[in-house]
């Protein structure tokens, strides 16, 4: 199986469009995706491999996602998520805590954005406790990773709760949204106003009573992404500080 999911793999290559690939996802030196390389296959591509090899072990899942070619880890991860949609509960919770020991090789935005919240936020959005209920299983997890010192754990940390924003639960969103909110780092600053501009789609008030409390101190590039839907009017208002 491995074997074959390797062949079908490089026959897809375009060596072209992985020359472009690795300038768009910024591998160059010093860049946030350094030393990354690519194949230069497309994603609905690489969704049919995945697919194709959904039954692929855990041992044969690490070896791709270990490998130092960026379509080799996204297909493992997508491979994850077609097993996590079949799996029971006891089967997820295996596909969650490997996706989690995993973390170093979830190293690009595009690994992290279509692949945490269908896993990580999932699991915990269906199975974490709340307050009339005990699972024993916490959202503590993503608290550690948004205090992360790697990028894409934080980038993890609130992705992952475009599940919960989903299910019109903002809560964590928002704590973690806080916590990010001095981050050094651009692609944090956009996760986190992407976040918070899904909450305001499905609750203005309380995406602008996080703003109003924050938005003098927030990095200009996570309001531009927060307040992007909004009105003319209120988003120059915005801008230019004048809330």
């Amino acid at each position: 199986m491995y074997k074959k999911i390797i062949k079908e793999i490089k026959q897809k290559s375009n060596p072209q469009k992985a020359k472009d690939l690795m300038w768009f996802f910024k591998t160059g030196k010093g860049q946030y995706g350094e030393g990354d390389i690519f194949l230069g296959i497309t994603i609905p591509e690489q969704r049919k491999i995945a697919k194709n090899f959904s039954d692929l072990t855990f041992f044969d899942i690490q070896k791709l996602l270990n490998n130092k070619y960026h379509e080799y880890r996204m297909i493992a991860l997508l491979i994850l998520i077609c097993q996590f949609l079949k799996a029971n509960e006891k089967n997820k919770k295996q596909i969650y805590n490997f996706y989690l020991k995993n973390t170093k090789n979830i190293n690009n935005w595009d690994l992290v954005d279509l692949t945490a919240p269908k896993i990580v936020g999932e699991y915990l959005a269906e199975f974490a406790g709340s307050s009339t209920k005990n699972t024993g299983i916490s959202k503590n997890i993503l608290y550690k990773l948004a205090r992360s010192k790697h990028l894409w754990e934080k980038r993890i940390a609130i992705i992952s709760t475009y599940s919960f924003i989903k299910r019109n639960n903002f809560n964590d969103t928002l704590k973690i949204s806080e916590i990010l909110l001095h981050d050094e780092h651009d692609l944090i600053h956009k996760a986190v106003g992407w976040m918070l501009r899904e909450v305001g789609k499905r609750d203005f008030q309380i995406e602008e009573n996080f703003l109003k409390k924050h938005y003098k101190k927030m990095p200009r590039m996570m309001l531009r992404y927060a307040i992007e839907k909004f009105p003319k009017e209120l988003y120059d208002e915005y801008l230019n500080g004048r809330i």
